[in-house]
């Protein structure tokens, strides 16, 4: 009997591990790590979480607080307020793919990816030396983490912040 209880104290603990070990969607895995305190509190400004914890799929290029940090001075705080939700909105569907695009899915050498917002093109290049994505300032962000997986598509973490502008010179 002793035997038994413990066995199935042991499965049920195996049982519960194996269920909390799922992954949660994007907007759960980002709320659960700081690096991503300034993403999901402009997230949540632009009215973007409950779409972002939707089925998907979505491939998200996740900018880490560091990366928000270093934008001219106010530049976060201006976009954070309420009359300006519509451009804030924009800045961040500009890191957001309506795909499920693991690093492996991306082709070696540059390509353009629209986001889903839609007018504009990312350039994509991926290469010996890693992953780099090329915004509308034609900076690029490097991609320090890939293939975060969630229940409704993949977080990719990025060091810079992508902002929409002019298209990518990408060839």
């Amino acid at each position: 009997m002793k035997m038994t209880f413990k066995t199935a104290l042991a499965a049920a603990a195996l049982s519960l591990s194996a269920a909390t070990a799922q992954a949660n969607n994007i907007v759960e895995i980002a709320a659960g790590d700081d690096r991503f305190s300034t993403l999901v509190a402009a997230v949540t400004a632009a009215g973007l979480a409950e779409t972002l914890s939707s089925p998907g799929p979505f491939t998200v290029y996740a900018p880490v607080n560091d990366a928000f940090a270093a934008l001219p001075e106010g530049t976060v705080e201006t976009l954070l307020k309420p009359e300006n939700k519509g451009q804030l909105t924009n800045v961040l569907l500009y890191h957001v793919d309506d795909r499920k695009l693991t690093a492996d899915m991306i082709p070696t050498g540059s390509n353009y990816f629209k986001p889903v917002l839609a007018s504009e093109r990312l350039c994509i290049t991926a290469g010996a030396d890693g992953v780099k994505i090329a915004d509308g300032t034609g900076q690029m962000a490097n991609v320090i983490i890939a293939d975060i997986q969630a229940d409704n598509g993949v977080i990719h973490v990025v060091d810079k912040v992508l902002l929409p502008g002019t298209r990518p010179a990408c060839h």
